[in-house]
């Protein structure tokens, strides 16, 4: 038999405290509200159980028998409630922490606005993040020293064995600052040999994205080249010179919306590939890092729909 859902916390406090303090009266004062209205909430709940709970008299309120058995259930019930948002209150009030393995990929916008909502939403909360190369972060992961990775690796060889989510999809594209060179003049993908382009560490998964993008449009690599997981060098760099950066496009968005930085040949943006969390399954998850996760998914459901922080 299910719970009649019509029955609130608000009739069982009121049915416990008639029943403790043995008069209506006395029980109105304890729960700051008139008698009229402890005798209407205890009228709506003897309805929704069909039996009398309270003999009623001058002299007070007196348990039936069946108030007595319902009290040996309501009790427990109302106590064990207010103990879990008691702890839960105190886990909020204690300092945990929470590990991220964070792949470039996500460094962008999308990480920055997780970290903001967490610390929004959750008083004592330590993030430790860990950057580096998909393969590292994993075996990271797989080790227990990392609660969850982040980031473009639904492609990995170590992702076998792990959990992995989509989020969302992420475009790679070839940027270059304002007024670079080559943007006076038609685009012509030989020229690109001529300045040296910034992009990921050879063997990433993201750079083998780029390298499979090069060959198909039948592009070959500068010899001078930049290889770095680091966004802010790859910025910092090619606002400084004449380089090109291969870049995600939630790393470049708002330099692209301010006219900082320009797409130099929005043909060759890459399709896009899949951004998600990535879990240890044997390894049980904390609160905080649940709560974390749950994070990961509202924002990542935002970028799906074009929302962006």
């Amino acid at each position: 038999m299910s719970i009649d859902n019509r029955i609130k916390f608000r009739h069982l406090q009121c049915f416990l405290e008639v029943a403790r303090l043995g008069s209506l009266a006395r029980a109105a004062n304890r729960l700051a509200v008139s008698p009229p209205a402890v005798s209407k909430t205890l009228k709506e709940l003897e309805d929704v159980l069909g039996t009398q709970l309270f003999a009623r008299s001058k002299g007070g309120a007196e348990l039936t028998a069946a108030g007595r058995d319902f009290q040996r259930y309501a009790g427990p019930c109302v106590q064990a409630l207010r103990e879990g948002v008691e702890r839960l209150h105190d886990a909020e009030a204690r300092t945990s922490s929470v590990r991220l393995g964070v792949l470039s990929t996500a460094e962008g916008g999308f990480l920055p606005e997780v970290v903001r909502r967490l610390h929004e939403r959750h008083a004592a909360l330590i993030l430790s993040v860990v950057t580096g190369p998909s393969s590292y972060l994993l075996s990271q992961l797989r080790l227990g020293e990392l609660d969850l990775v982040v980031g473009r690796m639904a492609d990995s060889p170590d992702i076998q064995g792990l959990t992995f989510e989509h989020l969302y999809n992420e475009p790679l594209t070839l940027v270059v600052r304002a007024a670079h060179p080559l943007l006076d003049e038609p685009f012509d993908p030989s020229a690109l040999a001529r300045y040296p382009l910034v992009l990921p560490i050879a063997g990433t998964t993201i750079r083998k994205r780029i390298d499979s993008l090069f060959i198909e449009q039948g592009l070959h690599l500068p010899q001078r080249r930049l290889e770095t997981l680091s966004l802010s060098l790859g910025r910092r760099y090619v606002d400084d010179s004449d380089a090109l950066w291969v870049a995600p496009i939630d790393a470049v968005r708002m330099a692209l919306a301010s006219g900082e930085l320009v797409e130099l040949a929005p043909q060759l943006r890459e399709a896009g590939g899949s951004v998600g969390i990535c879990s240890n399954t044997t390894l049980p998850l904390s609160l905080s890092a649940e709560r974390c996760q749950a994070v990961f998914r509202e924002v990542g459901a935002e970028y799906r729909d074009g929302v962006y922080p």
